[in-house]
């Protein structure tokens, strides 16, 4: 009860601050970075439900991610749909392409999933860089528009825009936590763990499998149709295989499996990103070494680590006090004599 309120209490305070935070800072750059953050910590909650919870590993996710972002465009652009049915088909057509994609990928386990996925993720890569009658290639996607008004509602300013995708980032944090603590979450972890025994006690793998790879893709494709409608502008760059390592960055940063991970691990390495700007060219060189030691480390990322320390910490103090009563009793024992 007493943790289960500490949990509460932080996840209070963080939605405060993301509340507050425009007001803290009055810049509008750091404004934009926080909203970018958002909208990345989306599509690694997708990614997260698929590798962590179910132990597929996906290297397509940046594919769908700008499936989602050109169904958007496309919609709104050459089709002059509007904006909110525009978005909700995004997410629809990412699905359904994700459903096709999963039905397939999901026949195969461990590294050659994650091969075939690559696979996937660089034919998306390659159909929208080169269908340049459709996607304009090269040249790109411009003149997407911003987000429709919902009624008196506008979304035309950088803060009203910021509220938007934290709302929706919010609505995607309670949705993966009630997936995560249902039936079907505990089922997908039981499928993690050993997907041959899962089996053995009358659990439907495939179906459960291919729910996870829907559901992750539906999440992809979210944050590619806000990322289409806050830049304005999107090519083929944002469907490479760059920006699936990155997202699995921050995942592997924030921790795997945790529900908290992809906030922590997405803020920390986007804001240092921001900060090292003039080291962009040798990037990789930074945090590839650092990404190693702490896998070698803290295989579960920074939150997961803090929690294996807590557990730890908890057991020692439960074994000390263990001690101490079976030495403490026999001296009562004499007394009592």
């Amino acid at each position: 009860m007493v943790a289960s309120t500490k949990q509460r209490t932080i996840v209070a305070a963080l939605i405060f601050f993301a509340l507050v935070f425009p007001f803290v800072t009055q810049n509008d750059y750091f404004l934009h970075i926080m909203t970018l953050s958002f909208i990345w910590i989306i599509g690694v909650y997708g990614l997260n439900l698929l590798a962590g919870y179910t132990g597929y590993l996906s290297l397509a996710h940046a594919g769908f991610f700008a499936i989602g972002a050109y169904s958007l465009g496309l919609l709104t652009v050459k089709a002059q749909m509007n904006f909110w049915l525009a978005f909700i088909l995004a997410c629809i057509i990412t699905s359904i392409i994700g459903f096709f994609v999963g039905l397939i990928a999901l026949r195969t386990k461990e590294h050659f999933f994650a091969i075939y996925t690559l696979c996937v993720g660089y034919i998306i890569y390659l159909v929208i860089d080169k269908w340049e009658s459709l996607t304009e290639g090269v040249r790109g996607l411009i003149g997407i528009p911003a987000p429709g008004n919902i009624g008196p509602i506008t979304f035309d300013t950088p803060l009203s825009q910021y509220y938007l995708v934290l709302a929706i980032l919010l609505l995607s944090i309670l949705v993966m936590y009630r997936i995560v603590h249902s039936l079907n979450g505990r089922t997908y972890i039981a499928i993690r763990n050993s997907e041959d025994l899962a089996q053995t006690i009358g659990i439907s793998t495939m179906k459960n499998k291919l729910t996870v790879f829907v559901l992750s893709t539906f999440f992809a494709g979210l944050s590619g149709a806000l990322y289409a409608g806050f830049v304005r502008f999107i090519g083929p760059d944002i469907g490479s295989t760059a920006i699936t390592f990155d997202l699995l960055t921050y995942l592997l940063v924030g921790g795997i499996g945790t529900l908290s991970g992809p906030i922590v691990g997405t803020i920390i390495i986007v804001w240092i990103s921001q900060q090292l700007q003039f080291l962009q060219d040798y990037r990789m060189l930074i945090f590839g070494p650092v990404l190693t030691l702490l896998i070698i480390f803290y295989p579960r990322g920074i939150v997961g680590g803090i929690v294996d320390w807590r557990h730890k910490s908890k057991e020692k103090k439960n074994k000390k006090q263990v001690a101490v009563n079976t030495l403490v009793k026999p001296e009562k024992q004499v007394g009592e004599g």
